[in-house]
């Protein structure tokens, strides 16, 4: 059993922290510090569930010494079985809570509460490839529902005969990109495609991208060197779209930090008849793609220094296997199987998610020797 002084020391070092972080979230000059004070305010979060937990070991360990006190000095044979089982009671508890704690203590990525956008794009395997992403993204939008969460399709090109060669999305709620990061990666599916006359399996891909949406003061952006040009979209949705210019397609000069050369950047938006509402849009993807490349080096860092199990952001590893045959998925990263793959592909992958959650937390306990 860990020793309980240095789990009490470590929360009583962060008390004093709390009620700083308490007082400078009500002092206006931090207030009218955007940038700061939403980073206090996330910490005082945390930093409240870490003092609530506290709380309650503190609770938990008096209930044991008050306990043991009886035990050894009362002679009633009725307080003396009380105590055994508030005794047992508190000492089952004890060692959940340390893992409470342990994990409250391993420090968040400041990412994890933020909105995401995500890309799934057709791989290897033509049109079956196409249908298996348009499965994918069917799984996180049923997922999505039952979470309450909102996802808005971005930009879309279909496949030739069915689902997408590409889908792009904005998905926002509550903590997404800690939810969803961990589905970064290649997907594989084994089936026998409906597009094969033969009856033989095929092994297709798709790629799944999750970026966390950028906060707009996190990225420098002059929005006066946005050049923005408006056209008719072309599709389904009856007369409007063929008489009201409401696609927007905005061109961006940006600077690479790496390389220090000026890039264009391109992104066209066509996902609503207003046309504001596509500005707006196109505006957020921009903000987003441009936080990406220019975290990427960061996001690189902390890959190669946490080597974690899960969430390394490596795009070209195959985390994932969808067997229909044996109607099961597997995650190659930790080894987890379902044997619901109807389930899995309804929006079902929480047990998946929450298993990849506990490997992480896992690997971090173990970096931060807790």
């Amino acid at each position: 059993m860990p020793d309980n002084n240095s789990i009490l020391q470590k929360l009583d070092g962060l008390e004093a922290r709390f009620e700083e972080v308490s007082t400078l979230i009500t002092d206006p000059s931090v207030i009218a510090d955007q940038q700061r004070y939403v980073k206090l305010t996330r910490e005082y979060k945390e930093l409240s569930d870490v003092m609530e937990a506290r709380k309650r070991y503190i609770t938990c360990l008096n209930s044991i010494k008050e306990a043991k006190d009886i035990l050894a000095n009362e002679s009633d044979p009725d307080m003396k079985e009380m105590a055994r089982e508030e005794l047992s009671a508190n000492e089952e508890l004890q060692p959940k809570l340390e893992e409470e704690i342990k994990i409250a203590l391993v420090p968040k990525d400041p990412e994890d509460a933020k909105n995401v956008q995500m890309e799934i794009r057709a791989g290897a395997g033509g049109d079956e490839a196409a249908l298996f992403a348009g499965d994918l993204f069917n799984m996180y939008k049923k997922y999505c529902d039952k979470k309450g969460w909102n996802l808005s399709i971005t930009s879309v090109s279909e496949g030739a005969v069915g689902g997408f060669k590409e889908i792009d999305c904005a998905i926002s709620g509550e903590g997404v990109y800690g939810v969803l990061k961990y589905e970064s990666g290649v997907h594989r599916v084994q089936r026998v495609p409906a597009t094969e006359t033969q009856g033989r399996m095929h092994t297709s891909a798709a790629t799944v991208a999750v970026l966390p949406e950028a906060d707009k003061f996190e990225v420098n952006i002059n929005e006066g060197d946005i050049k923005w040009d408006t056209f008719r979209s072309s599709g389904a949705g009856g007369q409007n779209v063929n008489k009201v210019e409401s696609g927007v397609r905005l061109r961006y000069p940006w600077k690479n930090p790496n390389t220090g050369e000026v890039e264009e950047i391109l992104i066209e938006c066509t996902e609503t008849r207003d046309q504001p509402k596509n500005k707006e849009r196109a505006l957020s993807r921009l903000y987003t793609f441009i936080h990406d490349r220019e975290h990427q080096k960061y996001v690189d860092d902390i890959a190669s220094r946490r080597k974690s199990l899960v969430s390394t952001g490596d795009r070209s590893a195959k985390i994932r296997t969808y067997n229909f045959p044996q109607g099961r998925v597997t995650d190659h990263r930790i080894g987890y199987t379902t044997h619901d793959l109807n389930g899995f592909l309804n929006g079902d992958i929480q047990d998946m998610i929450d298993a990849l959650t506990v490997a992480e937390n896992a690997e971090k306990l173990k970096e931060s020797e807790l």
